[in-house]
Protein backbone atom coordinates (compact mmCIF):
# COMPACT_ATOMS: atom_id res chain seq x y z
CA UNK A 1 0.00 0.00 0.00
CA UNK A 2 1.56 3.42 -0.71
CA UNK A 3 1.47 6.25 0.92
CA UNK A 4 -0.76 8.13 -2.21
CA UNK A 5 -3.76 6.14 -0.99
CA UNK A 6 -3.53 7.57 2.44
CA UNK A 7 -4.00 11.43 0.82
CA UNK A 8 -7.13 9.91 -1.19
CA UNK A 9 -8.71 8.66 1.75
CA UNK A 10 -8.06 11.92 3.42
CA UNK A 11 -9.83 13.62 0.71
CA UNK A 12 -12.44 11.43 0.54
CA UNK A 13 -13.10 12.49 4.35
CA UNK A 14 -12.88 16.65 3.45
CA UNK A 15 -15.25 15.83 0.44
CA UNK A 16 -17.88 13.84 2.84
CA UNK A 17 -17.66 16.43 5.65
CA UNK A 18 -17.47 19.41 3.24
CA UNK A 19 -21.18 18.13 2.36
CA UNK A 20 -22.09 17.52 5.47
CA UNK A 21 -21.71 21.41 6.06
CA UNK A 22 -23.57 22.07 2.74
CA UNK A 23 -26.64 20.28 4.47
CA UNK A 24 -26.31 21.46 7.69
CA UNK A 25 -26.31 25.08 6.39
CA UNK A 26 -29.26 24.01 4.27
CA UNK A 27 -31.21 23.05 7.23
CA UNK A 28 -29.57 26.23 9.12
CA UNK A 29 -30.24 28.98 6.45
CA UNK A 30 -34.08 27.41 6.28
CA UNK A 31 -34.69 27.52 10.08
CA UNK A 32 -37.22 30.02 9.61
CA UNK A 33 -38.73 28.43 5.79
CA UNK A 34 -42.65 27.35 6.42
CA UNK A 35 -42.84 23.84 6.38
CA UNK A 36 -39.36 23.00 5.70
CA UNK A 37 -38.00 20.04 6.44
CA UNK A 38 -34.58 19.43 7.53
CA UNK A 39 -32.06 17.04 6.20
CA UNK A 40 -29.98 14.62 7.45
CA UNK A 41 -27.01 12.61 6.52
CA UNK A 42 -25.43 9.42 7.15
CA UNK A 43 -21.78 8.58 6.08
CA UNK A 44 -20.52 4.77 5.19
CA UNK A 45 -16.98 3.66 4.53
CA UNK A 46 -15.76 2.68 0.92
CA UNK A 47 -14.81 -0.71 -0.45
CA UNK A 48 -11.92 -1.79 1.42
CA UNK A 49 -8.70 -2.75 -0.15
CA UNK A 50 -6.37 -6.03 0.23
CA UNK A 51 -3.61 -6.43 1.64
CA UNK A 52 -1.26 -8.44 2.14
CA UNK A 53 -0.17 -9.39 5.91
CA UNK A 54 1.81 -12.25 8.06
CA UNK A 55 -1.30 -13.56 8.64
CA UNK A 56 -2.77 -13.57 5.24
CA UNK A 57 -4.92 -11.17 3.18
CA UNK A 58 -6.39 -8.53 5.01
CA UNK A 59 -8.59 -5.14 4.25
CA UNK A 60 -7.59 -1.20 4.48
CA UNK A 61 -10.72 1.33 3.97
CA UNK A 62 -9.96 3.74 1.41
CA UNK A 63 -12.19 6.53 3.34
CA UNK A 64 -15.55 7.32 3.59
CA UNK A 65 -18.34 8.53 1.38
CA UNK A 66 -21.73 9.98 2.05
CA UNK A 67 -24.29 7.31 2.05
CA UNK A 68 -27.50 9.12 2.02
CA UNK A 69 -29.63 12.03 2.78
CA UNK A 70 -33.11 11.71 3.88
CA UNK A 71 -35.00 14.22 4.88
CA UNK A 72 -36.72 14.59 8.17
CA UNK A 73 -40.70 14.68 8.24
CA UNK A 74 -41.03 15.27 11.64
CA UNK A 75 -43.80 17.24 12.90
CA UNK A 76 -42.82 20.78 13.06
CA UNK A 77 -43.96 23.68 15.82
CA UNK A 78 -47.17 25.49 14.99
CA UNK A 79 -46.95 29.27 14.44
CA UNK A 80 -50.79 30.98 15.22
CA UNK A 81 -51.68 33.90 12.20
CA UNK A 82 -54.17 35.88 12.09
CA UNK A 83 -55.17 34.80 8.64
CA UNK A 84 -58.06 31.63 8.09
CA UNK A 85 -56.71 30.49 4.79
CA UNK A 86 -53.48 30.11 7.07
CA UNK A 87 -53.21 26.00 7.42
CA UNK A 88 -51.17 23.81 9.33
CA UNK A 89 -51.03 19.92 9.24
CA UNK A 90 -50.96 18.31 12.39
CA UNK A 91 -49.70 14.79 11.85
CA UNK A 92 -49.19 12.78 8.53
CA UNK A 93 -49.91 14.24 5.12
CA UNK A 94 -49.65 16.88 2.26
CA UNK A 95 -50.90 19.49 0.35
CA UNK A 96 -52.37 18.81 -2.59
CA UNK A 97 -51.09 21.45 -5.85
CA UNK A 98 -51.79 21.74 -8.88
CA UNK A 99 -49.55 23.89 -10.80
CA UNK A 100 -51.65 26.92 -12.55
CA UNK A 101 -50.16 26.54 -16.21
CA UNK A 102 -51.11 22.46 -16.22
CA UNK A 103 -52.05 19.69 -14.80
CA UNK A 104 -49.07 18.44 -12.73
CA UNK A 105 -49.70 18.05 -9.05
CA UNK A 106 -47.15 18.29 -6.53
CA UNK A 107 -47.35 17.97 -2.66
CA UNK A 108 -46.35 20.60 0.12
CA UNK A 109 -46.23 20.87 3.95
CA UNK A 110 -46.47 24.73 3.35
CA UNK A 111 -49.95 25.94 4.34
CA UNK A 112 -50.04 29.56 3.85
CA UNK A 113 -52.31 30.03 1.39
CA UNK A 114 -54.84 33.02 0.25
CA UNK A 115 -57.64 33.35 -2.32
CA UNK A 116 -56.71 34.98 -5.48
CA UNK A 117 -58.43 37.18 -7.99
CA UNK A 118 -60.61 34.57 -9.49
CA UNK A 119 -61.18 33.46 -6.29
CA UNK A 120 -59.28 30.01 -6.46
CA UNK A 121 -56.61 29.30 -2.93
CA UNK A 122 -53.69 29.34 -4.10
CA UNK A 123 -50.07 29.32 -2.84
CA UNK A 124 -47.60 32.54 -2.70
CA UNK A 125 -46.30 31.03 -5.97
CA UNK A 126 -49.39 30.63 -7.47
CA UNK A 127 -50.00 27.06 -6.97
CA UNK A 128 -53.59 26.11 -6.82
CA UNK A 129 -54.70 24.28 -3.73
CA UNK A 130 -57.02 20.93 -4.37
CA UNK A 131 -59.86 19.74 -2.54
CA UNK A 132 -63.49 18.46 -3.01
CA UNK A 133 -66.82 21.18 -3.63
CA UNK A 134 -69.81 20.06 -0.93
CA UNK A 135 -73.35 20.05 -1.76
CA UNK A 136 -75.81 21.78 0.48
CA UNK A 137 -75.56 19.19 3.12
CA UNK A 138 -71.55 19.05 3.34
CA UNK A 139 -70.83 15.90 1.66
CA UNK A 140 -68.55 15.76 -1.49
CA UNK A 141 -68.90 16.00 -4.92
CA UNK A 142 -67.30 14.58 -7.44
CA UNK A 143 -63.55 14.03 -7.21
CA UNK A 144 -60.70 16.23 -6.39
CA UNK A 145 -60.72 19.45 -7.94
CA UNK A 146 -59.36 22.86 -7.92
CA UNK A 147 -60.52 24.82 -4.79
CA UNK A 148 -62.46 28.04 -5.08
CA UNK A 149 -65.00 30.04 -4.53
CA UNK A 150 -68.14 30.27 -6.44
CA UNK A 151 -70.63 31.44 -4.01
CA UNK A 152 -70.27 34.89 -3.56
CA UNK A 153 -74.00 34.94 -2.33
CA UNK A 154 -76.06 33.29 -0.29
CA UNK A 155 -79.65 32.47 -1.63
CA UNK A 156 -82.19 33.38 0.34
CA UNK A 157 -84.89 30.56 1.76
CA UNK A 158 -88.37 31.26 2.39
CA UNK A 159 -89.35 30.40 5.61
CA UNK A 160 -91.96 27.55 6.04
CA UNK A 161 -91.85 27.06 9.70
CA UNK A 162 -92.41 29.40 12.54
CA UNK A 163 -92.45 28.40 16.17
CA UNK A 164 -94.15 31.14 18.68
CA UNK A 165 -94.94 29.97 22.47
CA UNK A 166 -96.66 32.34 24.93
CA UNK A 167 -98.54 32.33 28.37
CA UNK A 168 -102.05 33.85 27.70
CA UNK A 169 -103.47 35.21 31.07
CA UNK A 170 -105.82 33.22 32.76
CA UNK A 171 -107.35 36.00 34.65
CA UNK A 172 -108.12 37.70 30.90
CA UNK A 173 -111.43 38.40 30.43
CA UNK A 174 -113.28 37.84 26.46
CA UNK A 175 -113.05 41.55 24.37
CA UNK A 176 -116.16 39.91 22.00
CA UNK A 177 -118.47 37.87 21.84
CA UNK A 178 -118.29 37.61 18.17
CA UNK A 179 -115.08 35.64 16.39
CA UNK A 180 -112.02 38.15 16.32
CA UNK A 181 -111.51 36.97 12.74
CA UNK A 182 -114.91 39.11 12.37
CA UNK A 183 -113.45 42.49 13.56
CA UNK A 184 -110.60 42.03 11.37
CA UNK A 185 -110.77 44.97 8.33
CA UNK A 186 -107.81 45.62 5.85
CA UNK A 187 -109.66 49.23 5.46
CA UNK A 188 -108.70 50.43 8.80
CA UNK A 189 -105.70 50.98 10.29
CA UNK A 190 -105.03 48.92 12.22
CA UNK A 191 -106.96 46.35 10.48
CA UNK A 192 -108.77 45.11 13.94
CA UNK A 193 -109.28 47.30 16.97
CA UNK A 194 -106.68 46.97 19.90
CA UNK A 195 -110.22 46.29 21.90
CA UNK A 196 -111.21 43.26 20.43
CA UNK A 197 -107.83 40.88 21.55
CA UNK A 198 -105.88 40.47 24.86
CA UNK A 199 -102.93 40.06 23.47
CA UNK A 200 -100.25 40.06 20.18
CA UNK A 201 -97.02 38.54 18.76
CA UNK A 202 -95.27 39.39 15.98
CA UNK A 203 -92.41 37.09 14.23
CA UNK A 204 -90.32 37.69 10.85
CA UNK A 205 -90.53 35.56 7.85
CA UNK A 206 -89.19 35.71 4.46
CA UNK A 207 -90.46 34.77 1.33
CA UNK A 208 -88.85 32.83 -1.56
CA UNK A 209 -86.99 36.12 -2.74
CA UNK A 210 -85.63 37.07 0.52
CA UNK A 211 -88.19 40.18 1.25
CA UNK A 212 -88.80 40.15 5.19
CA UNK A 213 -92.38 39.96 6.17
CA UNK A 214 -93.76 40.26 9.88
CA UNK A 215 -96.65 37.45 10.74
CA UNK A 216 -98.87 38.75 13.68
CA UNK A 217 -100.85 36.31 15.92
CA UNK A 218 -103.45 37.82 17.96
CA UNK A 219 -104.87 35.89 20.80
CA UNK A 220 -108.91 36.69 22.47
CA UNK A 221 -110.42 34.70 25.18
CA UNK A 222 -113.44 33.02 24.50
CA UNK A 223 -114.23 31.41 27.94
CA UNK A 224 -112.48 29.92 30.92
CA UNK A 225 -110.25 27.97 29.33
CA UNK A 226 -111.19 28.25 25.74
CA UNK A 227 -109.11 30.92 23.75
CA UNK A 228 -109.23 31.99 19.88
CA UNK A 229 -106.58 33.08 17.82
CA UNK A 230 -106.28 34.56 14.36
CA UNK A 231 -102.77 34.51 12.16
CA UNK A 232 -102.34 37.48 9.69
CA UNK A 233 -99.91 39.52 7.57
CA UNK A 234 -100.16 43.75 6.52
CA UNK A 235 -102.63 43.59 4.26
CA UNK A 236 -100.52 45.36 1.58
CA UNK A 237 -98.34 42.21 1.11
CA UNK A 238 -101.51 39.88 1.11
CA UNK A 239 -100.86 38.51 -2.58
CA UNK A 240 -102.99 35.37 -2.59
CA UNK A 241 -104.89 34.89 -5.57
CA UNK A 242 -108.22 35.36 -3.96
CA UNK A 243 -107.43 38.70 -2.51
CA UNK A 244 -109.12 41.18 -4.85
CA UNK A 245 -107.08 43.63 -4.22
CA UNK A 246 -106.86 46.63 -2.04
CA UNK A 247 -110.50 47.11 -0.92
CA UNK A 248 -110.42 43.42 0.06
CA UNK A 249 -111.13 43.88 3.80
CA UNK A 250 -110.03 40.47 4.17
CA UNK A 251 -106.40 41.01 2.98
CA UNK A 252 -103.66 40.23 5.12
CA UNK A 253 -106.40 37.40 7.47
CA UNK A 254 -104.12 33.83 7.03
CA UNK A 255 -105.74 31.86 9.34
CA UNK A 256 -107.73 31.32 12.65
CA UNK A 257 -108.16 28.70 15.11
CA UNK A 258 -108.74 27.78 18.79
CA UNK A 259 -106.75 26.74 21.65
CA UNK A 260 -107.96 24.42 24.65
CA UNK A 261 -106.64 24.41 28.20
CA UNK A 262 -106.76 22.11 30.76
CA UNK A 263 -108.20 24.54 33.78
CA UNK A 264 -106.28 22.21 35.93
CA UNK A 265 -102.76 22.62 34.69
CA UNK A 266 -103.18 25.77 31.92
CA UNK A 267 -101.81 23.54 29.29
CA UNK A 268 -103.09 22.46 26.15
CA UNK A 269 -105.39 19.63 26.11
CA UNK A 270 -105.12 16.19 24.16
CA UNK A 271 -108.44 17.78 21.77
CA UNK A 272 -107.24 21.13 22.25
CA UNK A 273 -106.15 22.50 19.15
CA UNK A 274 -107.19 23.68 15.63
CA UNK A 275 -106.91 25.36 12.57
CA UNK A 276 -108.82 27.15 9.70
CA UNK A 277 -107.30 28.78 6.72
CA UNK A 278 -108.75 31.28 4.73
CA UNK A 279 -109.16 29.82 0.78
CA UNK A 280 -111.91 32.23 -0.55
CA UNK A 281 -112.48 36.21 -0.39
CA UNK A 282 -115.65 37.22 -2.42
CA UNK A 283 -118.26 39.58 -1.77
CA UNK A 284 -120.64 37.13 -3.26
CA UNK A 285 -122.54 34.84 -1.00
CA UNK A 286 -121.07 31.86 0.68
CA UNK A 287 -123.45 29.19 2.34
CA UNK A 288 -126.78 31.12 2.75
CA UNK A 289 -129.06 27.90 2.10
CA UNK A 290 -132.45 26.74 1.37
CA UNK A 291 -133.07 30.04 0.17
CA UNK A 292 -137.33 30.64 -0.15
CA UNK A 293 -139.68 32.81 -1.42
CA UNK A 294 -143.27 34.10 0.02
CA UNK A 295 -146.36 33.87 -2.09
CA UNK A 296 -147.74 37.51 -1.73
CA UNK A 297 -150.86 38.71 -3.37
CA UNK A 298 -148.93 40.09 -5.79
CA UNK A 299 -146.99 37.14 -7.03
CA UNK A 300 -144.10 39.57 -8.26
CA UNK A 301 -141.37 38.31 -5.89
CA UNK A 302 -140.05 34.96 -7.22
CA UNK A 303 -136.79 32.79 -6.62
CA UNK A 304 -135.00 34.31 -9.59
CA UNK A 305 -135.48 37.61 -8.38
CA UNK A 306 -133.97 37.69 -4.93
CA UNK A 307 -129.90 37.70 -4.76
CA UNK A 308 -127.92 37.99 -2.25
CA UNK A 309 -124.66 39.56 -1.29
CA UNK A 310 -122.20 39.22 1.77
CA UNK A 311 -119.68 41.90 2.14
CA UNK A 312 -117.48 39.75 4.17
CA UNK A 313 -118.43 36.13 4.55
CA UNK A 314 -116.29 35.22 7.36
CA UNK A 315 -119.12 36.82 9.74
CA UNK A 316 -121.26 33.67 8.64
CA UNK A 317 -120.33 31.22 11.68
CA UNK A 318 -123.78 30.77 13.73
CA UNK A 319 -126.02 28.88 11.78
CA UNK A 320 -129.59 29.86 11.66
CA UNK A 321 -132.91 31.21 9.61
CA UNK A 322 -133.16 34.68 8.68
CA UNK A 323 -136.64 35.52 7.38
CA UNK A 324 -137.62 38.82 6.08
CA UNK A 325 -141.02 40.24 5.81
CA UNK A 326 -142.34 43.09 3.64
CA UNK A 327 -144.81 45.19 5.84
CA UNK A 328 -145.79 47.67 3.01
CA UNK A 329 -142.84 49.92 3.08
CA UNK A 330 -140.10 48.30 4.03
CA UNK A 331 -138.40 44.80 4.89
CA UNK A 332 -138.23 43.61 8.78
CA UNK A 333 -136.19 40.76 9.91
CA UNK A 334 -136.24 38.15 12.34
CA UNK A 335 -133.95 35.70 13.20
CA UNK A 336 -133.76 33.15 16.68
CA UNK A 337 -130.65 32.26 16.35
CA UNK A 338 -129.21 36.36 15.87
CA UNK A 339 -130.22 38.44 19.19
CA UNK A 340 -128.45 40.76 17.97
CA UNK A 341 -129.66 41.25 14.50
CA UNK A 342 -130.66 44.55 13.36
CA UNK A 343 -131.22 46.33 10.09
CA UNK A 344 -129.34 48.90 8.56
CA UNK A 345 -131.59 49.84 5.99
CA UNK A 346 -134.60 48.96 4.01
CA UNK A 347 -136.36 49.64 0.70
CA UNK A 348 -139.17 47.93 -1.37
CA UNK A 349 -136.56 45.93 -2.94
CA UNK A 350 -133.51 45.31 -0.97
CA UNK A 351 -132.75 45.48 3.04
CA UNK A 352 -129.14 45.18 4.27
CA UNK A 353 -129.27 43.24 7.59
CA UNK A 354 -126.09 43.79 10.42
CA UNK A 355 -125.53 40.06 11.86
CA UNK A 356 -124.00 41.24 15.51
CA UNK A 357 -124.98 44.52 15.66
CA UNK A 358 -122.25 46.74 15.67
CA UNK A 359 -120.48 49.62 13.78
CA UNK A 360 -117.91 47.53 11.79
CA UNK A 361 -119.93 47.43 8.37
CA UNK A 362 -118.07 44.41 7.23
CA UNK A 363 -121.10 42.35 9.08
CA UNK A 364 -123.37 43.58 7.15
CA UNK A 365 -125.28 41.33 4.66
CA UNK A 366 -127.49 42.63 1.91
CA UNK A 367 -130.64 41.17 0.43
CA UNK A 368 -131.43 42.59 -2.97
CA UNK A 369 -135.06 41.84 -5.07
CA UNK A 370 -134.73 42.22 -8.65
CA UNK A 371 -138.47 42.93 -9.31
CA UNK A 372 -139.45 46.35 -9.39
CA UNK A 373 -143.15 45.99 -8.62
CA UNK A 374 -143.97 46.97 -4.75
CA UNK A 375 -144.36 43.49 -2.49
CA UNK A 376 -147.43 43.03 -0.94
CA UNK A 377 -147.93 44.40 2.68
CA UNK A 378 -151.11 42.15 3.25
CA UNK A 379 -151.07 38.57 4.28
CA UNK A 380 -149.90 36.51 3.27
CA UNK A 381 -147.54 39.14 3.44
CA UNK A 382 -144.53 38.40 0.98
CA UNK A 383 -141.52 36.87 2.41
CA UNK A 384 -137.48 36.16 2.03
CA UNK A 385 -136.17 33.33 4.22
CA UNK A 386 -132.43 31.62 4.09
CA UNK A 387 -130.66 30.05 6.28
CA UNK A 388 -126.75 30.44 7.32
CA UNK A 389 -124.33 28.01 7.71
CA UNK A 390 -121.16 29.72 7.80
CA UNK A 391 -118.95 30.55 5.02
CA UNK A 392 -116.92 27.98 3.09
CA UNK A 393 -114.03 30.92 2.76
CA UNK A 394 -112.39 28.90 5.67
CA UNK A 395 -110.95 24.92 5.19
CA UNK A 396 -109.95 23.13 8.39
CA UNK A 397 -106.22 22.03 8.40
CA UNK A 398 -105.27 19.07 9.50
CA UNK A 399 -101.89 18.21 10.65
CA UNK A 400 -99.15 17.54 8.71
CA UNK A 401 -96.83 14.77 8.64
CA UNK A 402 -94.75 16.51 11.75
CA UNK A 403 -97.29 16.76 13.56
CA UNK A 404 -97.90 20.31 13.17
CA UNK A 405 -100.63 22.60 11.42
CA UNK A 406 -99.75 24.36 8.74
CA UNK A 407 -101.26 27.85 6.81
CA UNK A 408 -100.38 29.35 3.87
CA UNK A 409 -99.44 32.97 2.61
CA UNK A 410 -98.41 34.37 -0.75
CA UNK A 411 -96.10 37.65 -0.57
CA UNK A 412 -95.16 38.12 -4.11
CA UNK A 413 -98.11 36.86 -6.14
CA UNK A 414 -96.80 34.47 -8.73
CA UNK A 415 -98.76 33.33 -11.82
CA UNK A 416 -100.84 30.54 -10.92
CA UNK A 417 -100.06 30.39 -7.34
CA UNK A 418 -96.94 29.32 -7.86
CA UNK A 419 -95.04 31.74 -5.26
CA UNK A 420 -97.67 30.43 -2.44
CA UNK A 421 -96.09 28.99 0.49
CA UNK A 422 -96.91 26.96 3.18
CA UNK A 423 -96.00 27.81 7.05
CA UNK A 424 -95.45 25.26 9.83
CA UNK A 425 -97.08 26.97 12.64
CA UNK A 426 -95.74 25.56 16.27
CA UNK A 427 -97.22 26.48 19.34
CA UNK A 428 -95.43 24.20 21.47
CA UNK A 429 -97.66 21.35 20.91
CA UNK A 430 -97.34 18.20 18.78
CA UNK A 431 -99.93 15.52 17.23
CA UNK A 432 -98.79 11.92 17.75
CA UNK A 433 -101.69 11.08 14.90
CA UNK A 434 -104.03 10.66 17.89
CA UNK A 435 -104.35 13.48 20.14
CA UNK A 436 -102.33 16.84 20.81
CA UNK A 437 -99.27 16.38 22.92
CA UNK A 438 -97.52 19.59 25.05
CA UNK A 439 -94.08 19.80 24.45
CA UNK A 440 -91.85 20.69 27.49
CA UNK A 441 -91.72 24.23 25.91
CA UNK A 442 -95.31 24.67 24.96
CA UNK A 443 -98.34 27.64 24.91
CA UNK A 444 -99.97 27.60 28.67
CA UNK A 445 -102.56 29.92 30.45
CA UNK A 446 -101.11 30.28 34.05
CA UNK A 447 -102.05 33.58 36.23
CA UNK A 448 -99.65 35.92 34.86
CA UNK A 449 -99.43 38.43 32.34
CA UNK A 450 -99.66 37.60 28.42
CA UNK A 451 -96.18 37.16 27.18
CA UNK A 452 -94.10 35.37 24.40
CA UNK A 453 -91.86 32.61 26.30
CA UNK A 454 -90.06 31.86 22.88
CA UNK A 455 -90.22 32.53 19.27
CA UNK A 456 -88.02 31.84 16.15
CA UNK A 457 -88.47 31.39 12.14
CA UNK A 458 -86.88 29.38 9.54
CA UNK A 459 -85.80 31.40 6.82
CA UNK A 460 -83.76 33.84 5.59
CA UNK A 461 -82.72 36.88 3.46
CA UNK A 462 -79.83 37.03 0.47
CA UNK A 463 -76.46 37.76 1.89
CA UNK A 464 -73.31 38.53 0.81
CA UNK A 465 -69.92 36.50 1.52
CA UNK A 466 -67.81 38.42 4.09
CA UNK A 467 -65.46 35.52 5.04
CA UNK A 468 -64.37 32.32 5.67
CA UNK A 469 -63.57 29.83 8.06
CA UNK A 470 -61.50 26.56 8.34
CA UNK A 471 -62.35 23.17 10.33
CA UNK A 472 -59.69 20.80 11.82
CA UNK A 473 -61.66 18.41 9.12
CA UNK A 474 -60.64 20.64 6.29
CA UNK A 475 -63.90 22.03 5.19
CA UNK A 476 -64.14 25.77 4.04
CA UNK A 477 -67.09 27.32 5.32
CA UNK A 478 -68.79 30.97 3.99
CA UNK A 479 -69.95 33.26 6.21
CA UNK A 480 -72.32 35.60 4.98
CA UNK A 481 -73.97 38.81 5.97
CA UNK A 482 -77.13 37.15 6.23
CA UNK A 483 -76.03 34.76 9.08
CA UNK A 484 -75.77 31.76 6.83
CA UNK A 485 -72.44 29.52 7.58
CA UNK A 486 -72.46 27.41 4.71
CA UNK A 487 -69.90 24.57 3.83
CA UNK A 488 -68.60 25.07 0.63
CA UNK A 489 -64.87 23.43 0.03
CA UNK A 490 -63.46 20.50 1.86
CA UNK A 491 -59.08 20.64 1.38
CA UNK A 492 -57.47 17.33 0.56
CA UNK A 493 -54.33 15.41 2.10
CA UNK A 494 -52.01 12.74 0.75
CA UNK A 495 -49.82 10.47 1.87
CA UNK A 496 -47.55 8.20 0.43
CA UNK A 497 -45.49 5.16 2.06
CA UNK A 498 -42.34 5.98 1.36
CA UNK A 499 -42.02 9.85 2.12
CA UNK A 500 -37.90 9.91 1.88
CA UNK A 501 -38.39 9.02 -1.91
CA UNK A 502 -40.00 12.34 -2.75
CA UNK A 503 -38.02 14.92 -4.88
CA UNK A 504 -37.68 18.38 -3.67
CA UNK A 505 -38.86 20.73 -6.27
CA UNK A 506 -37.84 23.46 -4.09
CA UNK A 507 -40.39 26.28 -2.72
CA UNK A 508 -41.06 24.16 -0.26
CA UNK A 509 -42.90 21.47 -3.11
CA UNK A 510 -42.15 18.27 -3.13
CA UNK A 511 -43.30 15.39 -6.46
CA UNK A 512 -43.91 11.96 -6.04
CA UNK A 513 -41.37 9.29 -7.86
CA UNK A 514 -41.11 5.76 -8.41
CA UNK A 515 -39.56 5.42 -5.33
CA UNK A 516 -42.07 7.24 -3.00
CA UNK A 517 -45.02 5.17 -4.29
CA UNK A 518 -48.60 6.94 -5.94
CA UNK A 519 -50.60 9.43 -3.49
CA UNK A 520 -53.18 8.25 -1.46
CA UNK A 521 -55.22 11.12 -1.14
CA UNK A 522 -58.31 11.79 1.79
CA UNK A 523 -60.37 13.83 3.93
CA UNK A 524 -58.26 15.11 6.98
CA UNK A 525 -58.21 12.86 9.79
CA UNK A 526 -58.91 9.58 8.42
CA UNK A 527 -56.92 6.60 6.96
CA UNK A 528 -53.66 8.20 9.41
CA UNK A 529 -54.12 11.22 7.91
CA UNK A 530 -53.11 14.69 9.79
CA UNK A 531 -55.68 16.94 11.00
CA UNK A 532 -56.21 20.77 9.95
CA UNK A 533 -54.77 23.58 12.26
CA UNK A 534 -56.80 26.55 10.53
CA UNK A 535 -55.17 29.93 11.86
CA UNK A 536 -51.80 28.60 12.02
CA UNK A 537 -48.47 27.82 9.89
CA UNK A 538 -46.00 24.69 10.57
CA UNK A 539 -42.72 26.03 11.38
CA UNK A 540 -39.39 24.62 9.73
CA UNK A 541 -38.50 21.41 12.22
CA UNK A 542 -35.15 22.36 11.48
CA UNK A 543 -33.23 21.87 15.39
CA UNK A 544 -30.71 24.59 15.50
CA UNK A 545 -28.68 22.87 18.34
CA UNK A 546 -28.41 19.87 17.14
CA UNK A 547 -26.94 21.56 13.62
CA UNK A 548 -24.66 23.54 15.47
CA UNK A 549 -23.62 20.08 16.99
CA UNK A 550 -23.32 18.66 13.91
CA UNK A 551 -21.40 21.71 12.29
CA UNK A 552 -18.64 21.40 15.20
CA UNK A 553 -18.20 17.58 14.82
CA UNK A 554 -18.12 18.16 10.94
CA UNK A 555 -15.59 21.08 11.85
CA UNK A 556 -13.63 18.68 14.03
CA UNK A 557 -13.47 16.12 11.49
CA UNK A 558 -12.46 18.11 8.76
CA UNK A 559 -9.73 19.52 10.34
CA UNK A 560 -8.64 16.20 11.52
CA UNK A 561 -8.61 14.82 7.48
CA UNK A 562 -7.01 17.98 6.93
CA UNK A 563 -4.47 16.57 9.14
CA UNK A 564 -3.68 12.98 7.22
CA UNK A 565 -2.86 14.95 3.73
CA UNK A 566 -0.41 17.32 5.77
CA UNK A 567 0.96 14.62 7.59
CA UNK A 568 1.25 12.17 4.49
CA UNK A 569 2.61 15.09 2.29
CA UNK A 570 5.87 15.26 5.28
CA UNK A 571 6.41 11.09 5.35
CA UNK A 572 6.53 11.64 1.01
CA UNK A 573 9.04 14.54 1.70
CA UNK A 574 10.97 12.30 4.17
CA UNK A 575 10.87 9.54 1.47
CA UNK A 576 12.08 11.74 -1.45
CA UNK A 577 14.89 13.28 1.28
CA UNK A 578 16.30 9.58 1.53
CA UNK A 579 17.64 9.80 -1.97
CA UNK A 580 20.12 12.84 -0.89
Amino acid sequence: MSLTSSLFSGISGLNTLGNSMQIIGDNIANVNTIGFKSSGFVFADLLSQSVATQSGSSQVGRGTALNDVASNFGQGSFESTGNATDLGIGGDGFFVLRESSSERLFYTRAGNFSFDEDGFLTTPGGYVVQGWGLDENGDDVGAVTDISLSSFTSAPEPTDRISIVSNLDSDSVSNTAAPMSNAWDALNTPPIDPTRYEYQTSVKVYDSLGSSHDVTVYYDKVSDSNWEYIVSCNPDEDRRSFITGPTDSQAGLLARGVIRFDEGSGRITPTGLNLETLTGSTASLQEITNLSVGAGNTGLIAATDVSTQVANPIDMTVPGTITCTYNGATWTAAGAAYPNLSVVSSGANSIVLNLDNTANTVSDITVTIASTATPSAGPPADTIAFDITGSNDWAAAAPNTSGYLEFSSDFIGGVAGSTVQSIEFDIGAQFDGASWASKSLTTTQYARSSTTVFQSANGYSAGDLQGVEVDIDGIITGLYSNGQVTALNRVSLAKFLNEGGLYKEGGSLYRETRDSGDAITNHPGTNGLGNISPNSLEQSNVDIANEFVKMITSQRGFQANSKIITTVDQMLGETINMKR
